[in-house]
């Protein structure tokens, strides 16, 4: 393995594809913009999306599918989770051989509640071991600037998952395996939703105690999902779990807290939504989380209310509170086979 295409020009997508060119990666960043395609390889920047980040000098970006995955037997998928399966599909005949397809994307598909990874196994017409994911937490403008970070790639196929990681391993990007491709998607979809709880709860300003009450029963949640959908729970307790997790809700620069945040300060969600150039998945994946959680009987009260907030209009000061005042239950409840 030596070359490796990004699909994807976006904030994470540049920056994934930044570290392995900076780390002697033949690595070529496919762009859905040719303006922006043309500064990448002119300037060194993506203003739009990494905005005074300077990339490295290795990196090439194309306007050209084909040109971009013509040689590369990795293929890494940085597209949002509503556009995923067009996309897929339309690399789908320019693919590589056995070219291995790997999401760097965190959602649930809307419509089937697949995970991206069934989702680009099926529209590539590839079996399941030729996909894996990569997710952690993984601060898009903080991996380009080369701070130091880690994730964990995920592949049925536990020898394609250690042969990516040699391969995505850099001096200051520490990549962990997994086999547990369900529990990494699940964590890493479904924590944007309480990503934007949380910023609800600090628009409020409820303080950093109910942050940190509110981030680890959004662990139990996520935790009790994936269990439900055959995760391992020790998945939860690692880097796409609690790690990213925290990341999302704690961090100024995470889109899903960012949109939280002016929700609890009284902004209306289509103005939010309007003031970004950015996707906050957390918006789109809230909905199919949460049909997900019903299909296998799942409490998922923290998502239920980001739900009536995003797509009924909720008052946000009554969601929290909604929570606060719930009956208690046993802490790990869902979890250790109680229900």
């Amino acid at each position: 393995m030596s070359d490796v295409a990004v699909v994807g020009a976006g904030s994470w997508g540049t920056a994934f594809a930044s570290v392995l060119a900076a780390n002697n990666v033949d690595t070529i960043l496919w762009g859905r913009r040719p303006e922006t395609v043309e500064q990448i390889n002119g300037a060194r920047r993506n203003e739009a999306y990494l905005s005074g980040v300077e990339l490295p000098p290795s990196l090439r970006a194309t306007h050209d599918l084909e040109e971009a995955l013509a040689r590369a037997p990795v293929v890494v998928i940085g597209i949002p989770s509503h556009a995923f399966r067009e996309k897929v599909v339309e690399i789908a005949p320019m693919l590589n051989g056995e070219a291995m397809l790997v999401s760097l994307t965190k959602g649930i598909e809307r419509d089937t509640l697949m995970r991206m990874s069934e989702v680009a196994a099926e529209a590539a017409g590839i079996t399941d071991d030729r996909v894996a994911v990569l997710s952690g937490p993984n601060l898009a403008k903080e991996v380009a600037k080369g701070l130091p970070g880690a994730s964990v790639v995920a592949c049925r196929d536990e020898a394609r998952a250690h042969a990516l990681q040699r391969l995505f391993h850099a001096p200051t990007f520490r990549v962990y395996t997994n086999t547990d491709v369900c529990g990494v998607e699940i964590g890493g979809a479904t924590k944007n939703v309480v990503a934007i709880a949380a910023g609800v709860a600090d628009g409020l300003g409820y303080g950093e105690n109910a942050l940190a009450a509110l981030v680890t029963r959004g662990l139990v949640e996520i935790t009790r999902l994936g269990v439900r959908l055959g995760a391992d729970p020790l998945t939860f307790a690692g880097l796409a779990g609690v790690g990213d997790l925290v990341a999302t809700c704690l961090s100024k620069q995470s889109r899903n807290h960012h949109v939280g945040e002016e929700l609890g300060k009284g902004r209306k969600l289509d103005d939010i939504i309007a003031s970004m150039n950015m996707v906050a998945e957390g918006v789109k994946s809230c909905a199919g989380i949460l049909a997900m959680a019903e299909r296998v009987s799942c409490d998922m009260p923290i998502a239920s209310r980001v739900g009536k907030v995003l797509y009924e209009g909720a008052d946000v000061k009554e969601m929290v509170d909604s929570l606060l005042t719930r009956e208690a239950e046993p802490e790990f409840m869902g979890i250790l086979g109680d229900g």
